[in-house]
């Protein structure tokens, strides 16, 4: 390794973030060639990451980013494998560049997006394994959502550090009725609001038929069971149905911040005070790893196939 200065070695350990012995023999490989000893590591890299495409990711982050307007705005969840690694600030800073890349590039979908390109010239797939090659860890960008149009408001809301995320969409047709107070509160209620409730639709008028029955082929039977008499089980089936609603469609939930108060009527009284253009759009809620199969950690038995060499 002789004509391979320490200051080489420096300067390609804190572009690419690997061991200074990695970087010698990169650089010994290459001749002490920067651009070529950085592509050596990517590749090495690469093989590393592919290893450890492997592991669960159902730790991570949900990010949300803005444009300045407000006219549009997108979330987005990235994996990692612990939540030590959520913490780390490569990773927040990768998982925010990606989301001003979706808020910009709008790409259709995650293929289109591991392809769109970052700062740095190079795409998202290149980038996301470069930080599995120096993280150590498998990482994943599992979903995004991104909403835009004209006369709209975009909102969000992350919640405990980035483990929910919320975006919401409101119409909103004139840049008076954006910067009324009113209007910015009522947004933040009902981002906080769809955080803490977890609807899945917006109006009952949204759920699939199919989830419907089912929902009343469970109550029917259930009222079947407990001995109920035939001439009542459509009634209170209906009514089960109805408290369903209420659970699931945001319009028909109670106001987590006044229970008294459902959000159809605090739309409406949004649309007195601020203007008739108040109205929600659409909006979507994550939870960080949800419906994500998590990996039964073994501890012994991963320190025997270190051990074995596997």
């Amino acid at each position: 390794m002789s004509g391979i200065s320490a200051v080489q070695v420096k300067e390609l350990r804190t572009r690419t973030g690997a061991g200074i012995m990695d970087c010698k023999k990169a650089l010994a490989e290459t001749g002490g060639d920067l651009e070529a000893a950085i592509d050596f590591l990517r590749k090495k890299g690469l093989s590393a990451a592919a290893k450890k495409a492997g592991r669960v990711a159902s730790e991570g982050l949900v990010v949300a980013a803005l444009t300045d307007d407000g006219s549009t705005g997108c979330l987005l969840e990235v994996n990692s494998e612990t939540d030590f690694v959520a913490k780390n600030q490569e990773f927040q800073s990768f998982c925010n560049q990606v989301a001003q890349v979706i808020l910009n590039a709008a790409p259709a979908d995650l293929t289109t997006l591991s392809a769109e390109k970052m700062d740095d010239g190079r795409s998202v797939d290149e980038n996301l394994k470069d930080r599995i090659a120096t993280i150590g860890e498998n990482m994943t960008i599992r979903r995004f959502t991104r909403y835009s149009g004209e006369d709209v408001k975009v909102a969000s809301y992350i919640h405990m550090g980035g483990k929910i995320g919320v975006l919401l969409e409101v119409a909103c047709p004139s840049a008076e009725m954006a910067e009324k107070e009113e209007f910015q509160e009522r947004l933040k209620d009902l981002t906080m609001h769809i955080a803490a409730a977890r609807p899945l639709y917006l109006t009952r008028d949204d759920v699939a038929a199919d989830v419907l029955e089912r929902e009343k082929t469970v109550y029917r039977e259930q009222a079947l069971e407990s001995g109920k008499p035939e001439k009542i089980i459509e009634k209170i089936v209906q009514g089960r149905i109805e408290k369903y609603f209420g659970e699931i469609c945001l319009l028909e939930q109670p106001f987590v911040k006044d229970t008294d108060v459902k959000i159809f009527d605090l739309v409406k009284e949004s649309q007195a005070k601020i203007g008739e253009g108040f109205e929600i759009r659409r909006f979507v809620r994550y939870e960080l790893g949800e419906g994500i199969e998590k990996k039964q950690e073994n501890f012994a038995a991963e320190i025997q196939a270190q051990l074995q060499g596997e």
